[in-house]
């Protein structure tokens, strides 16, 4: 199974989006990366953890990168924590296309090899 299938999936409530959120950053920045032991991608976010403009930042951003109205995204899991759980109302023609912009931006993070570990002595 792909990395990012794992990461963006079809729900009840449409489409999802696993995320892990740094607030307090320089920039506003997503997709930032990719946190493979999480199963999310990463995203920055300028706003501080704070009477909820983070998670505000969260939205406006999803919404603007997917070309969505923000009353189309909200904080399903994770209103006072870095994960989150962002669903869409979305078909599956939309997960296709949430998955393909996605990995047009993820390419260097979904493209890195795995390190292979070397025996000592040899």
């Amino acid at each position: 199974m792909k990395k990012i299938d794992k990461i963006v999936k079809n729900h009840q409530d449409g489409t999802i989006i696993n995320l892990f959120v740094t607030p307090g950053a320089h920039a506003i920045v997503f997709p930032s990366g990719i946190n493979k032991w999480r199963r999310c991608i990463e995203m920055k976010v300028s706003s501080p953890p704070k009477e909820n403009k983070a998670n505000k930042d969260v939205i406006k951003t999803i919404a603007d990168f997917l070309d969505k109205p923000i009353k189309d995204v909200y904080v399903l899991n994770g209103v006072k924590n870095r994960e989150k759980t962002t669903p869409l109302a979305a078909t599956e023609t939309s997960l296709k296309m949430i998955t393909g912009s996605l990995k047009k931006h993820l390419i260097p993070w979904l493209k890195k090899p795995n390190k292979k570990k070397n025996k000592v002595g040899n």
